[in-house]
Formats: C-alpha cells, structure tokens, sequence
C-alpha cells in the first residue's frame, strides 16, 4: 500500500462506503482518504485498473462512476458512495475466456492494434465504451477529443482509433439487424 493512506485504521477512523461495482454491490470499510483506485485494486481485488501517473493526467486509473469516465487516482472513494462503478473487469462480465466472448469494443482493440503494454488499455477502453454510448457514430475528430484524456506510449493512438471506429460500425450493424423495419 502506497503511503497516502492514513496508518490509523481505529474504527472512529473508518467510514463505510456502499458501491455497485460491475453490477455487484460492495460495502466496505475504510479511512475516510483512501482512493477510489486504492479501493478498487486493494480492497475488492480488481487490478485491471492502473495507476500511471498519480495525478490524473493519464487515464490509466479511468473507470465510469455512474456512467461517465473519472480518474480514479483523484476521486476519494467516499465520493463514489451510493454509485455505479464499471471496470474494465466489468466489460465482458470478467469471466471471457475467448475471443467471440468479449465486448465489440475489446475485440475491436485487439484486432485493430488498440493495445499493446496494457498500462493504459482499461481506461482507454472505459473512456471508448463511455463515449460509444454517447455518441454511437463518431467521426475520427469525435474520438480524439473525447479520447484526449488517455495517453498512450505504445501504439500511435492510429490503433486506437480505427478499433473505436470499427466497434462503433460493428455496434451499429448488430443494432440495424435487430431493428424491426
């Protein structure tokens, strides 16, 4: 554990925060300044998201607090009690164990060379599924404002966005096709 966490765990220390992480309610106790991403990655065992630069520049640390993308390094996590947080463990129920089970979107990045340490992928895929949901169609100006927030030392974001691209065509032929005419 990081230093930023208080050493003083008294139970008058403690406050009890109530979460829906990917779909599944948590109540956990904890120091009143303990993180979001510590919470995550420490407390309830999901480690798909990362901690990069500490500060919330990155998007690493990027998970959805009721449906919009946040920097988990910032947001304490008494600040997300009472909400829904989605990881990435989340995505395709955490238990894909193939290609054909994962969402559009994470297929697409594995195709379409979206991805290649790993640091940044959870949030590029949270903040991508979050802006998908806004904008079903984006153009490519569309995905890289909204995908600023994400920085990536690996790929040349040209992965990236082209995965996005074809998650969003293949999302919009799978709605076509279940749309009665």
């Amino acid at each position: 554990m990081r230093g930023r966490v208080s050493t003083d765990t008294s139970e008058s220390q403690l406050q009890t925060v109530h979460l829906r992480v990917n779909e599944r309610d948590h109540s956990v106790r904890i120091p009143a300044n303990r993180l979001l991403l510590d919470l995550l990655r420490e407390d309830l065992d999901l480690t798909g998201t990362k901690e990069w630069c500490g500060i919330g520049v990155c998007g690493a640390c990027t998970v959805q607090q009721d449906g919009r993308p946040v920097s988990s390094c910032l947001l304490l996590a008494v600040q997300a009690n009472g909400t829904s947080i989605p990881t990435v463990e989340g995505l395709a129920g955490g238990d894909a164990v193939s290609l054909a089970e994962l969402t559009f979107l994470q297929r697409a990045f594995i195709e379409h060379g979206g991805l290649q340490c790993g640091i940044c992928t959870p949030g590029q895929l949270l903040s991508a599924e979050a802006l998908l949901r806004e904008h079903p169609t984006p153009d490519e100006a569309t995905i890289r404002r909204w995908m600023a927030g994400n920085l990536c030392r690996c790929t040349g974001y040209a992965g990236i966005v082209r995965a996005i691209q074809s998650a969003a065509a293949e999302q919009a032929g799978v709605r076509g096709a279940t749309t009665p005419h």
